[in-house]
């Protein structure tokens, strides 16, 4: 017997109108659906008046026994369906170790696509969409959440993260830290919906605003790559310091020697300052 085929079906990310004519066409020939929340799904359905079918959860927490419980009725030629709650199937999302599954055991994956927020974000960004990395989420403990930026400082390509209302404003002062205030950045929230929103500042600019204003909203942040290496960075950054170290030894403080020396040599404020204060140290 063939084995099944699983169809990775794009859902609505807010918008009800972006669910394609092929994906309800698929669901209404498959045996049984993969739902995140079951719940959801059949909402879903019943919008659209597609016909009910057999569901199992599968979701974050229930993955691995699940997943091989779904392997085993696509192995037996059944069909299936994975759908979360909004957006594409095993992007940042659980879904990935079935599809992994079913790339072992040779069962055929077949994309429906639709909505993703992380690539309707990047092209309403205004920054370069021509080479971009996806980091997903940062992760709650502070040690590999500041491993994890140190490891993308020198990061060249746009940097696309997802980030949840109540953890924006921490990820923000964590990106001026990694990144310096002066990066670019854009912020998407409620991506197709009534409220939809995008908002373009600097690291610092975007701190300072989200300090005075409630985040509301499930975020994607895109957020400018390094500037690339250029010798004369180098050359301007030398003659800045010495320009630094003596404004501070005729009695300057370091702030305001690094402020107006960063003005007058064309270098960027932090990275003189953070230069300044090593050079000190030394």
């Amino acid at each position: 017997m063939d084995a099944g085929i699983l169809y990775l079906i794009a859902t609505p990310i807010g918008n009800l109108g972006d669910f394609s004519p092929r994906a309800q066409q698929t669901i209404s020939t498959v045996d049984f659906i993969a739902a995140e929340d079951t719940r959801v799904t059949k909402k879903l359905l019943a919008a659209f008046d597609l016909p009910a079918k057999p569901m199992v959860s599968y979701f974050e927490h229930n993955r691995r026994q699940r997943g091989e419980e779904i392997l085993s009725r696509l192995l037996a030629g059944e069909s299936c369906a994975l759908m979360t709650d909004a957006g594409m199937p095993a992007i940042s999302d659980p879904g990935e170790d079935l599809v992994a599954l079913c790339a072992q055991h040779g069962i055929m994956v077949c994309v429906v696509p639709g909505c993703c927020a992380a690539v309707c974000a990047l092209a309403a960004s205004g920054l370069p969409t021509g080479r971009w990395c996806f980091e997903g989420f940062l992760s709650m403990n502070k040690k590999v959440r500041r491993e994890h930026l140190e490891s993308l400082k020198t990061e060249k390509r746009t940097m696309i993260f997802y980030e949840a209302p109540h953890k924006l404003r921490q990820t923000l002062e964590d990106l001026c830290t990694a990144f310096g205030e002066e990066r670019h950045i854009s912020l998407s929230r409620e991506i197709t919906k009534l409220h939809e929103e995008t908002l373009r500042f600097t690291l610092g600019e975007a701190r300072e605003y989200f300090s005075q204003t409630l985040p509301r909203g499930e975020f994607v942040l895109i957020v400018e790559g390094a500037a690339e290496d250029d010798p004369k960075d180098e050359e301007r950054m030398a003659q800045a310091l010495v320009q630094v170290q003596s404004a501070i030894e005729k009695g300057e403080t370091l702030k305001d020697a690094v402020k107006r020396v960063s003005a007058d040599v064309g270098v960027k404020k932090n990275a003189l300052y953070q230069a300044a204060l090593e050079m000190q140290q030394e």
